[in-house]
């Protein structure tokens, strides 16, 4: 009788071991079937995917240093602009007005 004893607690860990890995095979059933549920849930709120907002915020950041450069150009090109306008209008305040003569 001395199997005995030990034939129940290789028996029961026998179970026991059965018992863990249907366990895991439920968990990962559950495990996909939450994370199945969730994805439909994500798409359904129209939420944006992590690439994708991250691909935008580099062409927004990108767009951002264009337009300051941009707007760089843009205050040179109006600097520039008006000192041209200046030079015309001082050297156009010392001509002497030029009237047209009259033949007698």
């Amino acid at each position: 009788m001395s199997d005995g004893p030990n034939r129940i607690l290789d028996e029961l860990a026998r179970l026991m071991t059965d018992a863990a890995g249907a366990a895991q095979g439920v968990r990962r059933e559950v495990e996909t079937a939450f994370r199945a549920q969730a994805e439909r849930l994500l798409n359904s709120m129209d939420l944006v995917q992590r690439e994708e907002f991250d691909a935008m915020r580099d062409m927004v950041a990108k767009a951002r240093a264009e337009n300051a450069t941009l707007a760089e150009r843009i205050d040179a090109l109006e600097a520039r602009l008006a000192i041209i306008e200046a030079d015309k209008a001082t050297k156009s305040a010392k001509k002497p007005s030029e009237s047209p003569r009259l033949k007698k």
